[in-house]
Order: structure tokens, then C-alpha cells, then sequence
């Protein structure tokens, strides 16, 4: 259950106010030689809110690399891809990855009127442009690992077992489909699918809420979640007030990728690393360990990791003196375990 824990939470709602930047000067964390970076890319601007995304190119090789998509956290209503800007900075350090560092909308945003599915529409449309334009940063498009942290880790599972799902109408309360922030012009859904835009090869998925649906019974939609009043936003339905989890469950549990699991004779998912902290208690090594074994009963392969020591969000950029995390002390261990799970699928 993501809120489990309330005073928990609201340390970790916390985080984007008083977590600072470290000033530790380490070539082995950012060596801006080794890359180079394009910043606030606009790629969509859905209701005229501007989404933007930040690349990071090798510069070690001429050839096409794979590519690594980063969705951050922040319980849908709190951060942006800023607190993602360390880990992209030590990928494109210690790897040979292009590295996208993406914004999508929050609940919060356009006077908190934002869904649950849009966002979801929101990282789909990221994926489409990405495919389109990442050979422009020496990339290669039939290479995509996607990744995330806590809600940032939901939307990735969101992709990986839900985004061909897909439609241009925006009616998810009657499809229960996606529709993209980011559609190409010249393109139908259908040539979308059959072009494969709209997988993946691997997924990496850090301490992850994978219930919207038992989430939402333990008070996400309540001032019981303190990630409302952090966001500066009124507590109310992630689809809006006219739908609730207990008339409408289908909806919410379309956003649950626990819920969304194929067995692998009908769709083989490409392979993922669950990682999470085991002291963790907000998404608990329980709760992942749950989402596992749910993968491992449908056949699916996935690689999972205890990160001993360790609480909640401890990829986030800076340190944190109420969760007592620091990038530059917890994060390199984990980093470097995902990127020799990246190089066991692309190497």
C-alpha cells in the first residue's frame, strides 16, 4: 500500500523543498567531458503547458547507443526532472547511454486538474517523440530501456505492460486506453503500433507503487496523503471528482500495473530490475517483492535487488536530511547495478 506509512510520507514530501545540491567535486559522479547535454527540449505542449526533456549524448562513440528514458518520483503531484539531473549526469559518466530526463504533468498542474491517465498519456507521447527524433542525438530507436523512481517507477510499468493500449480520442473512462500527449502528424495509432513505437527492450523500476487501485482505498485521493498540501493543491480523485475506487475500480486498476500483468504465451515483457531499499517503508521490499513474484507467476522475466540499508528515494539528486539520504553516499551502488543490468541486455 503506497501510504502505508503517513508520517513517513510526510518527510518524504519534504524532498523537494529542503533537499540542497551536493558541492563535492567527483569526476566519477559528472565528468561533463564524457558527454553533451541539450536541455529543456520541448517536445509537447499539451493545454499550451510546455513538457520538456533533457538528452545526454555520449561522446565516446559515433555509433547509435541504446537509450535510457528516466521518469522521476514524487507521488504524481510533487518534483520535476531536476531531481532526476544527478542520476542522468552519472549515467552519461559511467555509461555509453543516451540518457532522456523527462517532465510530464503533474495532478497538480493547470490548476489541478491534471488525471492519473494523462500522465500516463503524457510518458507514452515522451516515448513516440523520443523514438522519432533520438537519432538526432546518436541514438538508435530499437533500444529503449525506460526507468523511473516511486511514481516515476509506476509510469515505466505503465509502459511496459500497458502501452499499446492506446487511442487518439482521450475517452479513457469508457476505452480504459491511453491516448498519447504526442501523436505525429502523419501517423494513425495503428501504423503507432505496428511500428513498434511503443516498446521497449528493458525496464528498470526503483522502489515502485504498483496499487493505484489499493493505494487510492488507503488515502491517496485524502488529506491522509500530505503529497496534496506539499503540491499546494486541494486532496480530491485522480480522475476527478466524478470518479471514485469504489465505483469505478476498473478504472483505477487499469492504472495498477500489478493488475496488468500478460502471461508470457500471450505477450512477452522485456526484462526488468526491481530494485527497492530494505528500509524502505513506503513502497516496502514487501510490496515489491509482491509485484515480483506476480511477474514471476506470469512467466515474465525480472532480475530483483535489496539495497541493504537503505530508505525511500535514494536515487533523488542532492541530500536529504530528513530521509538522511545523499546522492553522492547512495546512489553510485545502485546506479552501477543498473548499468550492468542495461549492458547484460544491450551488450
Amino acid at each position: 500500500m503506497l501510504f502505508n506509512t503517513l508520517k513517513y510520507i510526510s518527510f518524504l514530501s519534504l524532498l523537494a523543498i529542503i533537499s540542497c545540491g551536493s558541492t563535492k567535486e567527483d569526476f566519477e559522479i559528472n565528468d561533463v567531458s564524457k558527454y553533451k547535454v541539450e536541455k529543456d527540449i520541448v517536445w509537447a505542449s499539451p493545454e499550451g503547458f510546455d513538457l520538456t526533456l533533457d538528452i545526454y549524448s555520449p561522446l565516446i562513440s559515433l555509433e547509435p547507443r541504446p537509450v535510457l528514458v528516466i521518469f522521476h518520483g514524487g507521488g504524481w503531484l510533487v518534483n520535476d526532472k531536476s531531481i532526476m539531473d544527478q542520476m542522468s549526469q552519472y549515467l552519461a559518466t559511467n555509461s555509453n547511454y543516451v540518457i532522456c530526463n523527462v517532465n510530464y504533468r503533474l495532478l497538480s498542474d493547470l490548476d489541478n486538474s491534471v488525471t492519473l491517465d494523462e500522465i500516463i498519456g503524457d510518458a507514452l507521447g515522451a516515448l513516440i517523440w523520443i523514438k522519432e527524433n533520438i537519432a538526432s542525438y546518436n541514438g538508435d530507436k530499437t533500444r529503449v530501456a525506460v526507468t523511473g523512481d516511486s511514481a516515476g517507477a509506476h509510469i515505466s510499468a505503465m509502459i511496459v505492460n500497458s502501452g499499446n493500449e492506446i487511442n487518439d480520442i482521450g475517452d479513457f473512462p469508457e476505452s480504459l486506453e491511453f491516448t498519447p500527449t504526442y501523436l505525429p502528424e502523419d501517423m494513425t495509432i495503428e501504423a503507432i503500433k505496428s511500428q513498434d513505437l511503443m516498446s521497449v527492450q528493458a525496464s528498470i523500476l526503483s522502489y515502485g507503487a504498483f496499487d493505484v487501485y489499493s493505494s487510492a482505498i488507503y488515502g491517496l485521493e485524502s488529506s491522509r496523503n500530505p503529497f496534496w498540501y506539499f503540491s499546494g493543491s486541494n486532496p480530491r480523485g485522480v480522475f476527478g471528482d466524478e470518479y471514485s475506487y469504489f465505483t469505478h475500480p476498473e478504472m483505477y486498476k487499469k492504472l495498477s500495473p500489478i493488475f496488468n500483468i500478460p502471461n508470457i504465451n500471450e505477450e512477452a515483457l522485456p526484462k526488468q530490475f526491481l530494485l527497492v531499499g530494505s528500509e524502505d517503508n513506503l513502497t516496502t521490499p514487501k510490496l515489491v517483492q509482491d509485484y515480483k513474484e506476480k511477474l514471476e507467476l506470469q512467466g515474465q522475466p525480472v532480475d530483483f535487488w535489496i539495497y541493504e540499508g537503505r530508505g525511500h528515494a535514494f536515487l533523488d539528486s542532492g541530500t536529504n536530511y530528513f530521509l538522511g539520504n545523499s546522492f553522492e553516499e547512495d546512489a553510485p551502488e545502485a546506479l552501477d547495478k543498473i548499468i550492468e543490468f542495461l549492458d547484460r541486455v544491450f551488450i
